[in-house]
């Protein structure tokens, strides 16, 4: 197969999905409280680059994660086009309450494949979390508004784990199987400490996919040792349309030690369209986003070959 020649982009290939979660992800390890009004001006800058879908915020406790102590201010002063899909985490029945009572289209609940993971995140066993969600979907469908509410379930720790170690596949392949049961629209795998490699999560993700059928898939990696991208396109490969980014790569799980990294947003986008696959996201609007943000948060330290670089002369996007 003959390959691009020098002025000609790559074949057109399938459309990839990128969620920012710059606003939870990102933020939660930050020392510094990012004021509501600045949040805010995050997200309407992320909403100018196309963003389909923004993870919002959290509804945690303050005393565990006090960035997230104004998560329903953030929702209720969120102003977004119909068009813009905004999500917030719940890590358990109470936070799915309040993230209900603030008046939100989207829940992402997590649970951690790792027993010991999901002990020290939420100090309940894997299993009563699963409890939990299905406690969560029967809440949501009891309301009037339940079938405007989606629900998506991310598997933390579906490499392996920083507390515990291995985490079996099979243990994985289970929950996901489970949480489709109970009600799950969407299934993320997340690689919550950096310890997967492609070969690994090609073959998860292939296994996932076949227990959850039309269930969609999102992929969910750390750059913690800089496997972030090549797993991204294993999992891509592997039938996944859909994945987790955060602007400068900022990021990181506060139970589980040296977990540092989301992948990077704007080395991802460049990544992706350079090999054909449209992801609709304006890499010159998020760099202005990522530079504003990076004044109001001096003191962390943000990633990004692309910020470094620049792009090349020859980029097309797709």
């Amino acid at each position: 197969m003959s390959s691009p020649g020098k002025n000609e982009s790559p074949a057109v290939r399938q459309r990839v999905e990128l969620r920012d979660v710059t606003l939870r992800d990102g933020l939660q390890l930050v020392r510094e409280f990012l004021p509501t009004e600045r949040k805010l001006a995050v997200l309407r800058g992320l909403v100018a680059c196309n963003f389909t879908e923004i993870e919002l915020t959290s509804f945690v406790p303050p005393k565990v994660i006090p960035q997230f102590a104004d998560a329903a201010d953030v929702v209720h002063a969120a102003d977004v086009p119909p068009s813009v899909c905004l999500s917030v985490l719940v890590p358990n029945l109470k936070g799915a309450k309040l993230a209900l009572e603030a008046g939100v289209g989207k829940i992402n609940f997590v649970l951690s494949a790792s027993e010991a993971h999901n002990l020290a995140n939420v100090q309940k066993t894997t299993d009563q979390s699963l409890a939990d969600f299905q406690m969560i979907a029967t809440e949501v469908r009891a309301r009037e508004d339940g079938s405007d509410i989606r629900l998506s379930a991310g598997i933390a720790t579906s490499f392996g784990c920083t507390i515990q170690g291995p985490v079996a596949e099979e243990r994985v392949v289970e929950i996901a199987a489970r949480l489709v049961e109970a009600g799950a629209q969407e299934i993320l795998i997340a690689d919550t400490v950096g310890y997967g490699n492609p070969v690994e999560v090609n073959r998860l993700a292939g296994r996932v996919a076949d227990v959850v059928g039309n269930v969609p898939l999102v992929g969910h990696f750390h750059d913690t040792r800089g496997l972030g991208l090549a797993n991204i396109v294993a999992a891509l490969d592997a039938g996944i349309g859909k994945f987790d980014v955060a602007l400068g790569g900022l990021g990181g799980c506060p139970f589980a030690p040296s977990a540092s990294g989301n992948v990077n947003a704007e080395d991802c986008i460049f990544m992706l369209e350079s090999m054909g696959h449209p992801t609709g996201i304006d890499l010159e609007k998020l760099a202005e986003v990522r530079k504003q943000l990076e004044l109001w948060l001096p003191q962390e330290q943000f990633t990004g070959s692309i910020s470094r670089a620049g792009l090349p002369k020859t980029f097309q996007p797709a």
